[in-house]
């Protein structure tokens, strides 16, 4: 059973994820809706051909957040095995959490 801390630490980051979604949904509707609405009246714009060399808005996006989430496993792994090697110096006692008395009707 997860401690009361770790419920509500979880609760807290799933209600937040809900809210960045629900905030990107609208964000992504409301670009989607002027792209289409601008979209006559935007000029084409002349090639540029060294442009044809550089990598997508998509290939960038995926580089950098792949490298991204490898820098957070790895910081993952490192706060891991700190705990780990630290734990010969943590002396900690055991104790009951006492729980609480239920009111009779």
């Amino acid at each position: 059973m997860p401690s009361p801390v770790i419920e509500y630490t979880t609760t807290a980051q799933a209600k937040t994820l809900e809210a960045i979604a629900q905030s990107q949904a609208a964000v992504l509707d409301v670009v989607e809706t002027w792209a289409k609405a601008v979209e006559g009246t935007v000029q084409e714009l002349p090639a540029i051909p060294v442009a044809s060399s550089l990598p997508s808005a998509q290939e960038i996006i995926s580089v950098q957040f792949d490298y991204a989430g490898k820098v957070l496993a790895a910081q993952r792994d490192f706060a891991e095995k700190l705990v780990k090697a630290s734990a010969p110096a943590i002396k900690t006692t055991p104790v009951e959490v006492p729980v609480p008395a239920v009111a009779k009707a």
